[in-house]
């Protein structure tokens, strides 16, 4: 089967052997992945001389269920999350607990990018807001960008900033007031977005050099507020301001809780509700959810769709100034 990789800083389609279905794994041919361009690209740029599978986030149907797996079913549409059982290829073998169903109204390609949404609701959950609250989300792009429109569907006043105008534009569109380009303009109008006291909390999807963002988030924030980063941000900041609000700051670690955890994934055992509610594979069926209620939309970010014979130029998009955002793969 074909799957995409990357060598020596260039993209391949390389040839794998078709996955083998264990226990508790659902077996799905793929009909779209979608790049993650943050993670996938530093894959990329790291330029190692052996071949890296790419990608994590996946839409097919079920062609076989394993043993022990009672909530998919053959002939399915489901989503997937999570590498390595996730990855851009034909054939996914996938533990069931990082599979959700989607229902037959949801567009398949917003459904590709489930792990995307997993990691935007738990950076949100990392966040621990309530009716009512606040955040300033910084880095709209895809991931900033679905992070406003769930903040949005829970009612918390929200606030964004990006450099670029077209990804600011898109999010005032969707009836988001409190956008910004211009970070003195946000910070003379946050006031009247999030109160007088500040916001609740920051979510940094950016990346790079990050003392300025993360110094200038300690005076957005209220007296114990949190700053929770997402992108890849270094976490360079000012003891003084910091010790100034006992500020709280936090790493949100990918989709959500099971993450990385061998026997959650691999050996799909799940945890109990009771204990944690919050899985990434239910942070998957939530992320869907809001898809199939029509609470978020990215339909307009998927600026370009590709086959996957053609995946070199869908990645050569994101190594130049262009206006794509979201990115597609078809099967």
């Amino acid at each position: 089967m074909k799957t995409i990789a990357t060598q020596n800083g260039k993209i391949i389609i390389a040839e794998r052997e078709k996955p083998v279905l264990l226990n508790g794994h659902v077996l799905i041919r793929t009909m779209y992945s979608a790049i993650s361009p943050g993670t996938e690209m530093i894959f990329v740029r790291k330029g190692s001389e052996q071949p890296a599978t790419l990608g994590y986030n996946a839409v097919g149907i079920v062609d076989q269920v394993g043993e022990g797996v009672d909530h998919i079913r053959a002939g399915q549409l489901v989503a997937c999350y999570g590498a390595p059982y996730v990855h851009h290829a034909e054939w996914l073998a996938v533990p069931a607990n990082l599979v959700a169903a989607v229902p037959d109204h949801v567009d398949p390609q917003e459904a590709a990018f489930a792990g995307l949404g997993a990691i935007a609701i738990h950076a949100l959950r990392m966040a621990d807001l309530r009716f009512g609250e606040s955040v300033v989300i910084v880095g709209l792009g895809i991931l900033g960008n679905l992070i406003t429109q769930i903040a949005g569907a829970a009612a918390y006043r929200t606030v964004g900033l990006d450099v670029r105008g077209d990804r600011v534009a898109m999010l005032q569109e969707r009836g988001f007031a409190h956008m910004y380009q211009d970070q003195a303009v946000m910070e003379a109008r946050l006031t009247d977005a999030v109160g007088r006291f500040g916001a609740d909390a920051v979510l940094h999807c950016a990346s790079g050099p990050g003392e300025h963002l993360m110094n200038s988030s300690m005076k957005w924030i209220r007296d114990r507020g949190k700053i929770v980063i997402v992108g890849d941000l270094t976490a360079e900041f000012s003891r003084e301001l910091m010790f100034g609000k006992e500020a709280q700051v936090l790493i949100s670690r990918a989709g959500g809780p099971g993450r990385y955890d061998a026997q959650y994934e691999r050996e799909n055992r799940d945890y109990p509700i009771g204990y944690v509610r919050w899985t990434e594979g239910r942070n998957v069926e939530e992320y869907i959810r809001l898809l199939a209620e029509g609470r978020i939309s990215i339909k307009k970010l998927i600026t370009n769709v590709y086959a996957i014979d053609d995946a070199a130029e869908a990645y050569e998009n994101y190594r130049k100034p262009t206006e794509t955002i979201a990115t597609v793969i078809k099967y």
